[in-house]
């Protein structure tokens, strides 16, 4: 048997208004020009699998890949630093792809195998149509290992799969499309109903039984009668998160799974079903263990920790719907493989090094110490997950950036280590030197087809 022994959450700090878009109250999770699935997925995985964990393989679901023909789960295992054995791959094209990671998660952890899990999207909807005001922007991430180590135990499982045209898109497409509600929902309801009466079977459990129920679906209407027929209590029945974050593609099932985590007890059953395509589903029972197993960060957190007043046009122009006049500054050239594979530790893990003669960190990682000059006397260390103070820094209205004016500060470390870095999520205005930060990975910018990832510096959340 297997089970999740550890699990973490990312929501995005901007929010975009409904009202904004024309589409009734709440708002949207927004991921910030700076960020894509993948920056989401080491945001939500630094709490799964923390540093020093055993993991043997890595799987990374999303719908919206940085790169069509290329490893994001590569760039995802450079940026947590996991060992270079281990086994890594993808799962994509349907929004049910976060839960079916979980379960091959669950299926690798039987067999032995410790496995991280990571599902995160950016979903982009046409201007005035229900996905872009009805989504969201977030991730997720699990450790799978075995039961005696879990949290919260898998007891039973279902799967289908169902040849459906109702969500698709071509890649050449910038937009998703879906068919008419009434006929997706006629087909795929008495998919959810099947699967998750089969996985409730293989777990013993009956439906009173269960604490939380997450039914996840591209088409909430196909999930309208299932907790009738199931009898089920409204307080059984999760909050889909609809009016604070919006349905987050491949994530969406597994932040909902979460969110109940943070809140389960020992003993509870949860359920949670993902409808796209088929559907699957799987019953996870808590154990004494959850306590431990709790992240730093919990779901309702990052949803408070937030800023609401994202403009419209912005948002647009972020997600490279909206034409824009760009700074009048030459553009960034393209990142060359070379520097970035010999500087892959440093640029993409944060790890810099720590002198041993005289103790003095060192950012970036180099041979002779900065402070009492010995040469080749340093030893590797991690400063991802150190704190930071603001020394000094200045607003560069000229630089290239989606967002102007780029923050540019001098940092200093806790136990030591000086770096010059871009601040992100912040308000400029109320920047000021003394402020304590925390490292977080983005994007800096794509040129020329390359993203050219690195670290940036946030306040605290």
């Amino acid at each position: 048997m297997s089970g999740i022994t550890r699990y973490g959450s990312y929501v995005p700090y901007f929010r975009l208004s409904r009202a904004a878009l024309g589409a009734g109250r709440g708002e949207r999770a927004a991921a910030s020009y700076d960020e894509d699935s993948v920056s989401m997925a080491v945001e939500a995985s630094r709490d799964a699998a923390l540093p020093g964990s055993a993991i043997d393989a890595l799987v990374f679901a999303t719908t919206s890949p940085p790169y069509a023909e290329k490893s994001n789960a590569a760039t995802l295992h450079a940026a947590l630093s996991l060992p270079s054995t281990i086994a890594s791959l993808e799962i994509g094209a349907t929004s049910r792809a976060g839960l079916s990671a979980l379960l091959v998660g669950q299926d690798l952890a039987a067999a032995g195998r410790r496995t991280l899990v990571a599902a995160a999207d950016v979903v982009i909807g046409a201007p005035g149509g229900t996905r872009e005001s009805g989504s969201g922007d977030a991730a997720v991430s699990f450790t799978c290992g075995p039961d005696d180590e879990a949290i919260a135990v898998l007891r039973g499982r279902a799967s289908a799969t169902t040849e459906v045209l109702d969500v698709w898109r071509l890649p050449e497409d910038a937009f998703a499309s879906q068919w008419e509600e009434r006929f997706g929902a006629e087909v795929l309801a008495p998919v959810l109903a099947d699967v998750v009466i089969r996985a409730l079977g293989d777990a013993g459990t009956q439906p009173s039984e269960l604490t939380t129920v997450i039914l996840d679906a591209t088409l909430p209407r196909a999930t309208a009668g299932l907790p009738r027929a199931l009898q089920l209590k409204p307080e059984q029945l999760a909050d889909p998160l609809a009016a604070s974050v919006g349905r987050a593609g491949a994530a969406h099932a597994g932040l909902l799974l979460a969110r109940a985590l943070d809140r389960a007890n020992p003993g509870d059953r949860i359920l949670v079903a993902s409808l796209a395509d088929g559907c699957d589903a799987a019953v996870f029972e808590v154990t004494s263990r959850i306590a431990q197993g709790r992240p730093k960060h919990s779901v309702d957190a990052w949803i408070a920790s937030k800023r609401n007043d994202l403009a419209y046009n912005t948002y647009l122009k972020w997600r490279g719907i909206l034409p824009f006049e760009p700074p009048r500054r030459p553009e960034p050239q393209r990142p060359a493989a070379p520097p970035m594979h010999r500087s892959e530790h440093w640029k993409l893990g944060f790890v810099g090094a720590r002198c041993t003669a005289c103790g003095a960190g060192q950012l970036p990682p180099q041979r002779v110490c900065s402070a009492c000059g010995a040469i080749d006397q340093m030893a590797e260390e991690p400063f991802a997950n150190r704190p930071c103070r603001i020394a000094t820094y200045t607003l560069d209205h000229l630089a290239y950036s989606m967002q102007p004016p780029v923050v540019a500060a001098v940092l200093d470390f806790d136990g030591g280590g000086r770096l010059a870095c871009e601040l992100t999520d912040v308000e400029p205005a109320k920047v000021a030197i003394g402020d304590e930060l925390e490292m977080t990975f983005r994007r800096l910018y794509t040129a020329q087809g390359v993203h050219n990832y690195f670290w940036k510096a946030r306040p605290g959340r």
